[in-house]
């Protein structure tokens, strides 16, 4: 009887033991990061803050480890995606899909695994294939240049736009500028292209218009890169005749331009800064942690940026 007493004593010892012993396995974050290669500055920007997040959290956090994965197009992106899962064993995902419709299965296969899924700024076709869903304001980001324009045309005149890349996003962006067009009738959308956020495609883009178009009085080039590629037709063109050019992002060097006052055609920007990848990366891991889940969408604010705020929106140092 004694040996039995003292058997079950020791087991309870080991058992109490045991239970003190951290579950490491559980309690650790193997977070993968996807997001589309640095082929234009948002882009840079885009990879140099979530590169950043890399170094801070993981010095921070002994139990999380992330794998950043870059991708120059949607099939290398899902690609990366099932490596992600099957060989580096995730168990958190945050992604800035390249695209949205052909990111949506891969993703959702990655989540169908049990892996906590966060999706930045292009949104997808199926939202049930997330947990969380952070960017910035996509409709303030088209808003804000309809009504900076109304207002700088007096309410009267012609237009042309060029989009970003077939998204979610990019088609918020597009109906808060419609909507706010509707309310001015006699401001004509001559057209709308994709120039894929891209300098040179936007370049291409303006030539076409800039041909079939003998009158343009303003162009809303969605992203900041893009007005490059805008001013650089233009002043090839050599039209004289388009009194504002808006861009959008906040680029440093249009925000530079803007508080210089060196272009009378640019005046004014929207703010959508690519650090919300890194509070997209910051706000998963930690809530992982924790065992806890974002809230089911987080929308950082877009505002407008004219010369009287422009020196709050000018990094000099940041690649974007």
């Amino acid at each position: 009887m004694k040996h039995l007493t003292r058997r079950i004593a020791l087991t309870a010892v080991a058992a109490a033991a045991l239970a003190a012993i951290p579950a490491l396995a559980a309690d650790k974050v193997n977070l993968g990061v996807s997001i589309p290669a640095a082929t234009h500055s948002f882009m840079g920007g885009i990879n140099y803050w979530a590169n950043q997040a890399k170094k801070d959290l993981e010095k921070e956090h002994k139990d999380l480890k992330i794998t950043i994965k870059t991708a120059a197009n949607a099939p290398e992106q899902a690609n990366q995606l099932q490596d992600l899962s099957t060989v580096t064993k995730i168990n958190a995902l945050v992604i800035f899909p390249f695209e949205s419709a052909a990111l949506t299965k891969p993703v959702a296969q990655v989540k169908a695994k049990g892996t906590y899924v966060t999706v930045v700024d292009r949104g997808l076709t199926d939202t049930s294939a997330q947990d969380a869903y952070v960017a910035g304001d996509n409709t303030a980001f088209g808003k804000i240049p309809a009504e900076y324009i109304a207002k700088k045309l007096g309410g009267k005149g012609e237009i042309v736009a060029l989009r970003g890349i077939a998204t979610t996003l990019d088609n918020e962006r597009m109906d808060a500028f419609n909507g706010v067009l509707k309310n001015h009738p006699d401001i004509k959308l001559l057209d709308a292209k994709y120039a894929n956020w891209n300098r040179d495609d936007a370049f291409k883009v303006t030539q076409d218009y800039l041909t079939r178009f003998k009158k343009i009085d303003a162009i809303w080039a969605a992203d900041d890169d893009m007005a490059v590629g805008v001013l650089k037709a233009i002043e090839q063109a050599k039209r004289d005749d388009i009194k504002v050019i808006f861009g959008g992002a906040g680029a440093k060097g249009m925000v530079k331009t803007i508080l210089d006052g060196k272009d009378p055609r640019i005046q004014a920007d929207v703010s959508y800064s690519p650090k919300f990848i890194y509070d997209a990366i910051k706000l998963t891991a930690e809530a992982r942690l924790k065992g806890e889940k974002l809230p089911a969408t987080t929308i950082i604010p877009s505002v407008l940026i004219t010369k009287e705020n422009a020196k709050d929106f000018y990094h000099p140092n940041s690649p974007f």
